[in-house]
């Protein structure tokens, strides 16, 4: 072989060698650095910016209220429609105004109770019918008076626990009966105590994670059957080194049989980061984070199909925002 023929086939293979690095590193981009996700303006709230809100879902309706704004505790109520995208102005929450309030629906209608007032951890309960736009005080909760409680709720009962109430953190859980109005003890929560823990309804399932408890964050992750009121430990939310879900004062919504956990705090700032999570697998995947400004003690609105993700603060920056997001969309920051 002379010396030009030489020099050709090295030409050759260090133009082959150059093509296949492009390739690589084109695909390794578009595998590894591209999450799915897109989250839209939606109308922010007519009321005043706010954290620590509390929050629930009743059909094409998402209903807010009380929460902390920097200077005062809150009790006003608000609902915003889904479909036609405005918000209006519902009932005042007839409690004391307070922060870090728990809520859950029953069927159609709609609790609230708990928190904190800026001295004490609060023991009272009230129940909203929206077709009236009226409010009654029910029993109060059984356990001890806390803030930054998990509530859930399914078509006869509601459920509450976990918090902090003034003293210790707390993993207890109690269940209400809108019926007889009075709470009842549940046992079999193998958990740690925990605060401003996070919490999405996939059908009959309820799953629990996140949260911090003497300054440390919790990774243990749970399903609470609403059926048969049990819990079943999942894979710790550290399982893979990948994952960075650890966060308290997060939000937690469910679209399309998945379930997400979006913005919070992991002890370092405000977040924006996204989690998906599969419950066919028991696995996290990121999303497109939230476009707005970083955030925690924000608020979610959810019907299933749709999810919105709303005010909450980012340091002293309180937030009056909203947007709503689309899982399987690109990012589109223009929008």
């Amino acid at each position: 072989m002379d010396l030009t023929t030489k020099r050709n086939n090295a030409n050759i293979l260090w133009s082959l060698m150059m093509v296949l690095l492009i390739v690589s590193t084109s695909c390794s981009d578009d595998d590894g650095d591209e999450e799915l996700g897109n989250w839209v303006d939606r109308s922010v709230l007519d009321g005043t910016p706010r954290s620590s809100a509390a929050a629930f879902s009743l059909g094409d309706n998402g209903y807010m209220g009380t929460g902390y704004d920097g200077d005062d505790y809150l009790s006003d109520f608000w609902v915003y429609d889904m479909d036609g995208n405005f918000w209006s102005q519902a009932a005042s929450f007839p409690g004391i105004p307070r922060s870090s309030a728990t809520a859950f629906t029953i069927g159609d209608e709609g609790y609230v109770g708990l928190g904190f007032d800026g001295d004490n951890e609060l023991v009272d309960f009230y129940k909203y019918n929206p077709s009236s736009n009226t409010w009654v005080q029910i029993a109060d909760f059984a356990g001890n008076p806390r803030r930054g409680a998990v509530g859930f709720g399914s078509q006869s009962s509601g459920y509450v626990g976990t918090g902090f109430d003034g003293d210790n953190d707390r993993k207890d859980f109690w269940k209400y009966d809108p019926i007889a109005d009075d709470w009842t003890e549940l046992v079999g929560f193998g958990g740690t105590k925990r605060r401003d823990a996070t919490t999405f309804s996939i059908g009959n399932t309820v799953y629990l994670g996140t949260g911090v408890s003497n300054g440390q964050n919790q990774t243990d992750f749970w399903a609470f059957d609403l059926d048969s009121d049990t819990w079943t430990a999942l894979l710790d939310i550290d399982d893979d080194d990948d994952y960075t879900i650890i966060r308290s004062n997060a939000v937690g919504f469910t679209m399309g049989g998945k379930g997400y956990i979006a913005t919070g705090n992991r002890g370092t700032g405000a977040l924006s980061s996204v989690w998906e999570y599969n419950p066919s697998t028991d696995l996290w995947e990121e999303k497109t984070a939230y476009e707005g400004v970083a955030r925690e003690g924000g608020i979610g609105f959810y019907d299933g199909t749709r999810a919105f993700l709303a005010l909450g603060r980012s340091g002293s920056l309180y937030l009056d925002d909203n947007r709503e997001f689309f899982p399987l969309e690109e990012e589109d920051e223009d929008d």
